[in-house]
Parts: structure tokens; sequence; C-alpha cells
């Protein structure tokens, strides 16, 4: 902390080079632990005044709840406030933009219910009678697991790594769940394959490549090139086609491992830089809305992946829903992405 009462230095500008993301640094805001407790406010004011007994005798877990305030330990100054938006599964939203998925893109557009729209179309199950207090309510989760693991062709490993075993589901039960999302997501899948197909014709070959949707391949010599809507590119350094672990001819390049954290080759595949490619489409959506919200005169505090923390004067005319509108305007390239976000106000950071 500054000795003005600041912290600086917490986000580095395209820190993730895979995607051109911000990547957190010191305290590292990209990765606190959330917060759970509905009574944070109490909790705050106990810890304030190192009442541990009290906070042991209400919530029994002390380190527990300090862990989950340390979120609460950031907050704007004096006689401010913070507004806390975040866009709505852009995630989702972009890869079904991307991917010209339309059923997706219509549940986006009106109800934004992808959980149960996704279980409904997975089991043929009317959406209306995905609810609380129906039985079909327990596809919901299915819906839901589905959605988090398996859009980037996640399959059994990606459903277990998320939970899908903790929340109830059987281990045998889980291919199923795999087939019959990617059965209801055909445009999705298709997607992963084109841009994998285009990827190793473009390391092969150097033949240029461009998909509908404005993303391009080119080649150097130095690197593979991936040219997103925006303008902007991904760059993969010394790519080839070799054989990867199933076999099968995979574009490598050169970069550093994530797991292991050494400099080596480093195998990709369709799913993968379909990843890449949704993050970076979304990072730009988040450095356009940060534009807006800054030219609008908003002062971001800071910034998580797709949320913004403003600090706002508690006098001022400046609001959530101005924010949210700003984070919503869509550049030209984005043309027909239903954008979407939410948010809220309070005197200190928080999940809501």
């Amino acid at each position: 902390m500054c000795g003005d009462g600041r912290i600086r230095g917490l986000l580095q500008f395209y820190g993730a080079n895979r995607t051109g993301r911000w990547a957190g640094r010191l305290v590292q805001v990209q990765n606190l632990p959330r917060n759970y407790i509905g009574t944070l406010d109490t909790a705050r004011e106990l810890v304030k005044k190192r009442q541990t007994e009290a906070v042991k005798l209400i919530y029994g877990n002390v380190p527990d709840i300090l862990s989950q305030l340390i979120r609460t330990a950031f907050i704007p100054r004096n006689g401010n406030k913070f507004l806390v938006a975040d866009f709505s599964a852009i995630e989702a939203r972009v890869l079904s933009w991307l991917a010209g998925e339309q059923w997706r893109l219509d549940v986006f557009r009106t109800h934004g219910k992808i959980y149960e729209a996704s279980a409904s179309a997975m089991f043929g199950v009317d959406i209306s009678l995905i609810k609380k207090g129906n039985p079909e309510y327990e596809l919901r989760g299915k819906g839901k697991i589905a959605e988090l693991a398996l859009g980037y062709q996640g399959g059994k490993g990606s459903l277990i790594s998320m939970g899908a075993l903790r929340m109830g589901l059987k281990e045998e039960e889980l291919p199923d769940i795999v087939k019959r999302w990617r059965g209801s997501n055909q445009r999705i899948v298709d997607f992963w394959y084109a841009v994998e197909r285009y990827a190793l014709e473009t390391v092969l070959y150097g033949i240029p490549n461009s998909m509908p949707c404005g993303i391009s391949f080119e080649r150097d010599e130095d690197y593979m090139i991936i040219r997103l809507p925006s303008g902007r590119s991904l760059y993969y350094y010394k790519p080839e086609v070799r054989l990867n672990d199933l076999g099968r001819d995979a574009v490598h390049f050169q970069g550093v491992d994530q797991k292991t954290k050494k400099w080596g080759y480093i195998s990709t595949y369709g799913g993968k830089l379909t990843e890449n490619i949704v993050q970076a489409v979304a990072r730009d959506l988040l450095a356009t809305a940060m534009m807006n919200l800054y030219q609008a005169g908003y002062c971001i505090n800071f910034h998580i992946h797709d949320e913004v923390i403003l600090e706002v004067p508690k006098t001022s005319e400046k609001n959530l829903e101005e924010a949210i509108a700003l984070m919503c305007r869509l550049p030209g390239w984005a043309s027909g992405l239903p954008l979407d976000a939410d948010g809220f106000e309070s005197d200190y950071y928080r999940k809501d």
C-alpha cells in the first residue's frame, strides 16, 4: 500500500500472452477467495475490532471468514462508493456468436436462462417444466455443468474437474451428458473443428484462411497469426505440425507451459484455440467497455476479466444503470452479439 492509503500496480497490461488479457499482480485480485456469507457487514466489524471469539461463536470457522473478507479489504476513498458491474455469461455469448449457434443467441436475446435452455435442448424437455418444484428441475444442474465444462471441446474429464461428481452426478452418466451437449450444439462443435483445420492448413502450407465470423488465420516465418474481429491478433511462436499424444497431427508452438511453467513446445487443438479466441474477444469487449466508461467520466478503480469496479462519489449523478449501458455499447466489429451485464453498489468490494 502506498503512503496515501491506495494500492497500485495490481494489473499488468497484456500479461496473458495467449489472449492479451490483463494479468493479476501483487495481491492477485483475479484470484481472490469468493464470499458466501450474507452478513459481511457484521463479520467485517467484528474482525476490525479483533473480536475473535465472537467470530468463532457466530461463524465457527475463523480462517474461512478471514479468507472471505479479503475482497472486502478493497474500499473506495472517503465519500465514494463502488459500482461493480460485470458482463453476464460473456464467454458463452461470444462462443455462440462466433459459431452462429442460433438457438443459443435467441436465448441470450430473450430470457437468458442458458442452463435451463441447455438442459431443455439436451434432454428434449420443455423449458417451462425446468423450474423449482418440478422433478425436471434436476436437469438444470446437468445443463449448468455441461455449459461450464464443455464449451471448449471438453469431455468426461472436464466435467469431473468442474465438480460433476461432487454435485451428485455418477461417473457412468457423464459420457451421455457430453454426447447430448455436443448433439444440441452442433455449430459450436463444427467451429472447433474448423478452427483446428484452418490452423493446420495455415501452419503446413502457409494458406491464409478466413471464417464468416471475422476470424482469420495466416503465418509468417516465425508465427501463426489469428486475427480477431476487433483487428487485434494472437501470435503463436515457431509453429509446427507434429503428432500429439493421441498420434494425430496437431499444431505445436513454443511458449511457457501453463502447468510446468517451463519453456518448450506446447501442443494445441481446436477446442483450446477456440478458448483462446473467445477469451481474447471477451477481453476486447472489456477494453471497449472500459474506454466507454472512461470517456464518460467514470473512474475505473480496477477490473477483473469481465468485471469493472468503478469508484464514484456518493453525491454524483453517475449511476449503475448508465454504467451498464456504457459497458454494453457494442463496437462496430461486434454487430449482433447479444451482450448483457449486471451489477450492484457497495461500500467495499465483494461478490454479489
